[in-house]
């Protein structure tokens, strides 16, 4: 690996005038100039990160803050780590994974250690103990969720409070009038992360708005823990006749859970799920969904953090509305067993 001492043996001149070159920081001749860059053409030269800092203030590395906890998805989670990868590397920059629990004093050592120039936040709380401390520091940051106050900061999300009320006014709308909800696991809920709560909220607003009889409960995401939570919703409503999910991890398992409950997919009990198109369209029957945009909230986090880099000002939060698409577990007309209009 070719060193800034090579360089400056092969231009004649001292390591550091190589420096002063590299960070325009001081008055070098013309002369002195060109065969510096003539050295590093020839010989590859290709700064490290400790040089590239010094050279423009940048190290082109973007921290991505994924705290691996309780509850979490890794499937779900990788679909916006991808995005924000991808669409990094468009302006020619790089992620650090960040993924150990340390809270405000991880984010405080990652700042001091000039390793990144920014943050991708995720997994956000609603009074996440991050926030005070992103406030404050010089290093832009953009959030993947927003916090219950998103004051004097950039956030990013889908509108899960619109999501989880667009399932109940689908489903009311097709005359269901007793609704079940299953969401993200109890571990989720405990630490009020923002996505879940909003969700929940949404939902069960919705559902009072529309006089709809709702019952919703956290769910692990493996199969016995959803055949619980099921048989769980059935016994509290026997009439129940359409169940919201808001949990990837379980997604495969409703139909075979509901079956072993004594309910048909759509017969008895219509489905609408909150994910990726991709999972909805994995099942059978295939699943009406709102869609999780992973893809566009990972795309547009990094657009947002770069857009700061530069100087400029994003509002403090930008929601991206839910869409909502039907397919055959929300069928038109059912004749669903206990519904009495």
């Amino acid at each position: 690996m070719v060193t800034i001492a090579d360089v400056a043996r092969h231009a004649g001149v001292a390591p550091s005038t190589v420096s002063y070159v590299l960070t325009g920081k001081r008055s070098i001749s013309a002369d002195t100039k060109t065969r510096v860059r003539e050295s590093i053409r020839e010989l590859g030269y290709q700064p490290h990160a400790s040089d590239r800092v010094l050279s423009t203030g940048r190290t082109n590395v973007i921290g991505l803050v994924l705290p691996l906890r309780a509850g979490t998805h890794l499937p779900a989670v990788m679909r916006f780590v991808t995005a924000a990868v991808t669409t990094a590397r468009r302006y020619d920059m790089d992620l650090l994974l960040m993924t150990a629990d340390d809270g405000a004093a991880g984010l405080r050592r990652a700042a001091n250690s000039a390793q990144v120039d920014g943050f991708l936040v995720m997994d956000v709380e609603m009074d996440d103990d991050r926030v005070p401390l992103l406030r404050q520091l010089s290093k832009p940051s953009v959030l993947i969720g927003h916090p219950a106050a998103a004051r004097g900061l950039t956030c990013v999300d889908l509108d899960f409070e619109a999501a989880g009320a667009k399932c109940v006014d689908h489903l009311a709308d097709l005359g269901h009038r007793s609704i079940g909800f299953l969401g993200a696991p109890s571990a989720v809920y405990r630490r009020s992360t923002g996505f879940a709560h909003r969700t929940m909220n949404g939902f069960s607003a919705a559902a009072m708005r529309r006089g709809v009889a709702a019952t919703a409960l956290a769910v692990e995401g493996d199969h016995d823990s959803v055949l619980r939570a099921t048989k769980a919703l059935i016994r509290a409503h026997p009439s129940m006749t359409a169940l919201v999910v808001h949990n990837e991890a379980a997604l495969g398992w409703i139909t075979a859970c509901l079956r072993a409950a004594g309910r048909q997919v759509p017969g008895d009990v219509a489905v609408v799920a909150i994910c990726p198109d991709e999972l909805a369209e994995q099942t059978s029957p295939l699943l009406t969904s709102v869609r999780l945009p992973a893809e566009e909230l990972g795309r547009h986090a990094v657009d947002l953090l770069v857009a700061k880099l530069e100087g400029k000002q994003p509002p403090p939060l930008m929601l991206l509305p839910p869409r909502l698409s039907r397919r055959a577990s929300t069928p038109d007309h059912a004749a669903h067993r206990g519904a009495t209009g």
